[in-house]
């Protein structure tokens, strides 16, 4: 039997009878060969059957986006199934390369945000269109191997593993965009930054009082002074406003929910989330993982609604002072304050790639007794995680959203942090 997909080539799609009947007809086609999870490769022109969501998603991508013009045969979505498995069968993205690492990483980005997809309404992904276009872009023409996005992303991080400055990586930008001309990169570290922050790389830069008595956010983000003190938010020189706005003091905060509902946007991280439950000692004389210990045990018996169920987060914070560059000769002391999820088992919750920096406090001294005005954006947010808790979509359990909470256990610091942290 033929297949109508003339309505594949319609242009004006929001008032389309045709259009929409032929998308019902696709999805209905397309419903018996969802995996276990109910995903499915997207065919629309900016997925193009690199990226798989569930039918929801797919109906409200080809609305949006409009269907891949070169996708013919339909075999990923029932036409000639059988075929599927031949060497013949050109690969998803057959226009731009062989199917790139960095569509994984996409895939987690932005599963937590599908629920939200509506048809008809404003998408929650319209920001990850810059991402996909440069992950759907030659890196230079004739090149498979990368996309524009996979080699940023390296790029990126040999920067960070080698300490290179911004200017550096910029003169190494302009370096590469003169040896190859037609090389389809960013323009400067400014540019690649932004599209970093895209991918959840990104941070907030809070303004502080030169004295620390208050932070220049939420009810005080537009006060040109410190209501506690009346000192200038500014910079001055000769008591008046350098030529560009430099504030005295810059706070740098990373949220902490978006990191939290990455760890679930995997099945095997997802999984391994719930190793506390599990995985705890049955021997009550043998301590392996904070789990087996009193204070976990206390904490559960208190809250048993929260322990109840095993994907809500359990926190430990860990504070102190380092000299920038190892330079002990600099007395300027900055101070990182640092999450680790102890969900996980005891060989990974304090690997480094499973530590979350939260707050980056500035110097040059100590925040001492003033270490509260700093932790008031992470206290905000770990109350809101403890007592509403944030929408999560759980890969492990297929996809389906639940209420996360999270709460902070303990801090682990030396003797000076802890007089600081204890106020």
């Amino acid at each position: 039997m033929t297949i109508d997909k003339s309505w594949t080539q319609i242009r004006k799609r929001s008032n389309s009878a045709v259009f929409w009947q032929g998308l019902q007809s696709f999805l209905q086609m397309a419903k018996p060969h969802v995996n276990d999870r109910g995903f499915i490769r997207c065919p629309c022109n900016r997925c193009i059957n690199n990226v798989q969501h569930q039918l929801e998603v797919l109906e409200t991508h080809i609305h949006r986006f409009g269907f891949m013009s070169d996708y013919n045969e339909w075999i990923y979505h029932g036409e000639n199934v059988n075929a599927a498995s031949s060497s013949n069968v050109p690969q998803p993205n057959s226009r731009v390369h062989d199917r790139d690492e960095m569509f994984e990483v996409l895939e987690d980005i932005i599963s937590n945000d599908a629920e939200l997809d509506q048809l008809g309404s404003q998408s929650s992904n319209v920001q990850y269109d810059d991402l996909f276009t440069a992950l759907n872009s030659e890196l230079y023409p004739g090149v498979s191997s990368f996309s524009s996005l996979n080699f940023l992303v390296k790029l990126m991080h040999l920067k960070v593993m080698n300490k290179w400055t911004n200017k550096s990586f910029d003169e190494l930008l302009k370096l590469l965009k003169l040896a190859f001309p037609k090389m389809n990169l960013v323009e400067s570290h400014y540019e690649a930054k932004k599209l970093m922050t895209k991918m959840g790389l990104g941070y907030q830069s809070i303004h502080v009082c030169k004295n620390d008595c208050a932070l220049f956010w939420n009810e005080n983000s537009t006060s040109e002074t410190c209501p506690v003190c009346s000192e200038s938010r500014w910079k001055m020189q000769a008591g008046r406003r350098t030529g560009k706005n430099v504030p005295h003091k810059v706070l740098r905060y990373f949220p902490l929910a978006p990191r939290l509902k990455s760890l679930f946007a995997t099945s095997k991280t997802a999984k391994l989330m719930r190793w506390h439950r599990a995985g705890k000692s049955t021997d009550d004389n043998v301590m392996r993982h904070p789990v087996d210990g009193r204070a976990w045990k206390d904490f559960d018996k208190k809250h048993p609604v929260f322990a109840d169920d095993v994907r809500n987060v359990q926190l430990g914070l860990a504070a102190d002072g380092f000299n920038l560059f190892n330079n002990m000769s600099i007395s300027y002391s900055m101070w990182p304050v640092v999450l680790t999820t102890y969900n996980l088992p005891p060989w990974l919750c304090m690997k480094p790639e499973y530590l979350m920096l939260s707050l980056l406090i500035p110097g040059p001294q100590s925040p001492g007794k003033d270490m509260d005005v700093f932790l008031r954006p992470l206290i905000e947010e770990l109350k809101e995680l403890w007592e509403n808790g944030i929408d999560t979509r759980d890969a492990g359990n297929d996809r389906k959203v639940f209420k996360m909470r999270a709460a902070l256990l303990w801090t682990v610091n030396d003797f000076p942090a802890r007089s600081s942290l204890s106020g």
